[in-house]
């Protein structure tokens, strides 16, 4: 009996810090910004990081995709000056068991065009690992092959503004579900600047907004919360009734495979 609890317990851990599987299960009520969004079970989303400058000042999301590395948007224009944040909820508390990580080494992709925003993915180094535990644990990565079809339902997550002309972002992390859109019905509404390096959700009554950019969006595959898109683009005004634009992890998980491997 004791033999087969302590198995259990061992699969229950290796499940708590294996990628896409939070040890706390997010609920999520809006299968329904984080315009229109809602406030997340804290720390349902353990790869949610928080980018931060010297002062405190929140400007990016992220992902933790393993104990060393955090994956954003290029556009966020990370620097080493700045400090990753895991295992965080309310930004406004001083009681929660954060990490505040330094930046070690930032890898820009090579080819990020800041006036297509193609490629618009950065990877960060962290310059000591994160310590994986019930609040903070990787999301997996999407696949090169994997198909991520049109209407399926996905989350994003962030601390982004709430409607685009709030004076600030929320303390409390956001989540709001959004269907992925095919490139073609994403055309629609952004004509010829979509392509394939890019995938769209929303325009379903929620997106993302100023704040939310570098952060995840997830999609359940087998069981787990799969990384496949990263927060990149939109609305100006952050409108509900557009879509929101991601850097498509499927197109640039081989950049994200060589990088990680070469350092």
């Amino acid at each position: 009996m004791t033999f087969l609890w302590i198995l259990s317990c061992l699969a229950f851990a290796g499940a708590a810090y294996g990628c896409g599987v939070p040890a706390i299960p997010p609920v999520i009520t809006g299968y329904s910004r984080i315009v229109n969004g809602e406030e997340a079970v804290p720390h349902s989303w353990p790869w949610q990081v928080s980018l931060q400058d010297y002062t405190g000042f929140h400007f990016c999301g992220g992902s933790l995709i393993s104990e060393n590395w955090v994956v954003t948007a290029a556009h966020c224009n990370v620097k080493t000056s700045h400090r990753v944040i895991v295992g965080e909820h309310d930004r406004s508390s001083n009681a929660e068991d954060i990490q505040v990580i330094n930046v070690g080494k930032v890898f820009k992709h090579p080819n990020y065009n800041s006036f297509t925003i193609n490629n618009d993915i950065l990877l960060i180094k962290l310059a000591t690992p994160a310590k994986l535990n019930i609040r903070v644990s990787p999301v997996c990565v999407a696949d090169t092959g994997d198909d991520y079809p049109g209407g399926m339902k996905c989350v994003t997550s962030g601390w982004g503004l709430t409607r685009y002309n709030a004076p600030d972002t929320p303390a409390l992390l956001q989540q709001a579900a959004l269907p992925l859109l095919t490139n073609e019905q994403c055309r629609t509404y952004w004509g010829s600047k979509i392509t394939n390096l890019m995938i769209c959700a929303g325009a379903a009554g929620a997106s993302s907004c100023m704040g939310d950019s570098g952060g995840p969006l997830v999609c359940q595959k087998s069981g787990a919360w799969t990384l496949v898109g990263i927060v990149s683009w939109g609305s100006g005004t952050c409108m509900p009734t557009m879509p929101g634009v991601y850097a498509r992890v499927t197109e640039l998980r081989a950049w994200m495979d060589k990088t990680i491997a070469a350092n």
